[in-house]
C-alpha cells in the first residue's frame, strides 16, 4: 500500500474494504521494519484477517470495535448485492423460474458413495434435457458433501444432489449460508424423479431435515443379552432419546433408523448436550466401529403454496 495522507503507525486500527484489523508490523521497500509510514511512503501490512481487492481503501480508524463496524456494514451491503444479482436456483421454484425464462441450464452438483451410482445418475439426468432447460451434471464424484462442492455450487449457481452420502459439518453450514440447495436421497428413482417433477411443476411436498446433533462414536463394547453399545462423545448440538439417527462411515450412509438407548453413566436419560460423553445403541443394528458418526435429526414439513408464473399459469414453489 501507499499512504497518501496522515501517518500510519504499528498499532493503528484500520478498515480495508471488508476486512479491518490492526498493524502488527510494516515492511518498507527494502525489506526493513519500520515504525511509521508518512505521506507517499510504500510500505506491507501485516495484520489483515482477508485478502481485499485491488484499489480498495485503506483507512486508519480510532480503535478496532469502529474499524469492526465499518467492515461489517460494508460485508452485509456486499452480500445484499451479491444475492440481488444472483438468486439461487432451488427445486421448489425451478418451474416458476423457467417459465420467467430466468433458467435456461439447471447445473447439478453430485456426489454419491460409488463411481458407478456417480455414472447412472449423471445419465439419467442429463437425458432429461428439454428444449425449455438443458440439465448438466457440472462435477460428479464420490464421497461427502464438502466445503468445497458447495463453493463450486455457489460459484456456478448450481443444486447439489447428495446419494448414499452426508454433507460435511462445514460443509451444512455454508449451504445454509450461501442458500445452496442441498438434496439428500438414498434411492436413484427418487433423485431423477423430483427433479422431472420439478420441471414439471408438480413436485409434492416433502420434509426438511434438521440436524439436531454429531456424535463421535471413540469405543463400543458388546454386552450380553443387550447387543453393541457405543461410547460417544457428543460434538455439536443435543442427542435425545428416540430421535431418528443415521450412521456415517468415512461420510457414507451405513444405516438409518432410530436410538434404542440414551445413556449417561449406568442411567437411563433423554437428551446429552454437546460437550459431553453417553453411551447409546440403534435398534436394529449392531455393526458399529469406532469413528464412525452419528446423526440426529428430525423431519420438518414444508409447505408449499401456489402462486401464479408471469405466464399466468400456476406452479407449485
Amino acid at each position: 500500500m501507499l499512504v497518501q495522507e496522515g501517518t500510519l503507525r504499528v498499532g493503528d486500527a484500520f478498515v480495508c474494504g471488508v476486512y479491518y484489523g490492526k498493524v502488527r508490523a510494516m515492511i518498507d521497500d527494502r525489506g526493513q521494519k519500520v515504525e511509521t509510514a508518512p505521506p507517499s511512503f510504500p510500505v506491507e501490512i501485516l495484520g489483515l484477517q482477508g485478502v481485499p481487492q485491488a484499489g480498495d481503501s485503506f483507512v486508519a480508524v480510532a480503535d478496532e470495535s469502529k474499524a469492526r463496524q465499518v467492515a461489517e456494514y460494508r460485508r452485509s451491503k456486499q452480500r445484499e448485492s451479491e444475492l440481488e444479482k444472483s438468486s439461487k436456483v432451488s427445486l421448489e421454484e425451478l418451474y416458476s423460474q423457467i417459465k420467467a425464462g430466468d433458467v435456461k441450464e439447471l447445473r447439478v452438483v453430485l456426489k454419491t458413495d460409488v463411481q458407478g451410482s456417480v455414472e447412472a445418475l449423471t445419465e439419467a439426468l442429463n437425458r432429461m434435457s428439454t428444449d425449455e432447460v438443458k440439465l448438466k451434471v457440472i462435477h460428479g464424484s464420490v464421497g461427502g458433501i464438502t466445503e468445497s462442492d458447495i463453493l463450486l455450487a455457489t460459484a456456478s449457481n448450481a443444486i447439489v444432489i447428495g446419494f448414499n452420502v452426508r454433507p460435511e459439518s462445514k460443509g451444512a453450514v455454508l449451504a445454509a449460508r450461501e442458500g445452496v440447495d442441498v438434496r439428500l436421497y438414498t434411492i436413484i428413482y427418487e433423485a431423477v424423479a423430483d427433479v422431472r417433477a420439478a420441471m414439471e411443476g408438480m413436485l409434492e411436498p416433502t420434509y426438511r431435515e434438521q440436524t439436531q446433533a454429531r456424535v463421535e462414536i471413540r469405543q463400543t463394547f458388546n454386552i450380553a443379552g443387550v447387543g453393541t453399545i457405543a461410547g460417544c462423545y457428543v460434538n455439536e448440538g443435543k442427542v435425545t432419546r428416540g430421535s431418528l439417527v443415521r450412521l456415517l462411515r468415512d461420510h457414507v450412509v451405513v444405516f438409518e433408523g432410530k436410538l434404542a438407548s440414551l445413556k449417561r453413566f449406568k442411567d437411563d436419560v433423554r437428551e446429552v448436550a454437546a460437550g459431553y460423553e453417553c453411551g447409546l445403541s440403534l435398534e436394529g443394528f449392531q455393526d458399529l466401529k469406532q469413528g464412525d458418526v452419528i446423526e440426529a435429526y428430525e423431519r420438518i414439513p414444508v409447505v408449499r403454496r401456489i402462486s401464479p408464473t408471469p405466464a399466468g399459469r400456476e406452479a407449485r414453489v
